[in-house]
């Protein structure tokens, strides 16, 4: 019976820690400056979308919105499509070579992005990637290849090597084998690896801010960055990007939560 009062206190406390916070950035979106220091909890007193049309028309917000669409849809492609390539290729090999391969892929992991803050900056200055959404595309592909080969090379490990040898004797190549063998049987840790890649790039800001310059490349939290002022923040404003920002991700975890978890615990156990 203790227990479980204490789960659910611990339940009750968790969930107001992360209801809270919403609920205040949701009503606040809705709100002007000063109601919203009277009363950050309180409903609007008028329910009013003129925050989302001065987000979207005046700063430039449906801009920073496509742009973060792009740059996230098409890493994310990307990035499952060669991290799923070396897992594959990793998983096929055999004793300490897989390991090998595994490991020096996985061990980009290790490096923290602010070491190669500036030789990637002068490597894509070189390369005439700043101030462009290849650029972005470009670094979010690196940096996440290591993350991708962790979780769906974890899982490919776990399939049997029959699975190959059969499809070798029915004349199956290894592309084919890739295609129509591992791609379906590896949709649990394709879906969760999809779902962790795009959270991080959606909300990724370091590197927008350190490539970009031009207001029309802009992505969404660096956009958001310019509502805050040195004197001043227009948290109404703040506020309403950051509840525009946090539907797709919202919608993500909504419709693809199952295959998250299931994807997450897949190649936890030997198979």
């Amino acid at each position: 019976m203790g227990f479980k009062i204490t789960r659910f206190g611990t339940l009750f406390v968790y969930a107001a820690i992360i209801i809270i916070p919403v609920t205040v950035v949701l009503f606040g979106s809705l709100k002007t400056m000063g109601e919203l220091f009277a009363n950050p909890f309180a409903l609007p007193t008028e329910w009013s979308l003129d925050n989302y049309l001065a987000v979207i028309v005046e700063h430039n917000l449906g801009r920073a919105f496509l742009n973060s669409v792009i740059v996230t849809a098409a890493s994310v492609f990307l990035t499952l499509f060669i991290g799923s390539l070396a897992a594959y290729g990793a998983a096929r090999l055999t004793g300490w070579r897989s390991w090998v391969v595994f490991g020096f892929i996985v061990a980009g992991m290790s490096v923290p992005a602010q070491a190669n803050m500036i030789p990637q900056y002068v490597q894509f200055s070189q390369l005439g990637l700043l101030n462009s959404l290849a650029g972005l595309i470009l670094i979010n592909v690196v940096v996440g290849i290591p993350v991708s080969v962790f979780i769906m090379g974890g899982f490919m490990k776990t399939l049997p090597r029959e699975l190959y040898e059969a499809a070798a004797v029915d004349g199956v190549g290894p592309w084919r084998t890739y295609w129509n063998v591992v791609l379906p049987l590896s949709m649990p840790s394709i879906a969760a690896t999809a779902i962790f890649l795009f959270v991080i790039q959606w909300n990724e800001l370091l590197y927008p801010l350190l490539f970009i310059q031009s207001p029309q490349f802009e992505t969404i939290p660096l956009t958001l960055l310019n509502f805050q002022g040195e004197f001043l923040t227009n948290y109404p404003l703040l506020f309403t990007g950051v509840a525009i920002a946090s539907i797709p991700i919202t919608l993500a975890y909504v419709f693809l939560q199952r295959y998250f978890v299931e994807g997450l615990t897949s190649g936890s156990v030997k198979g």
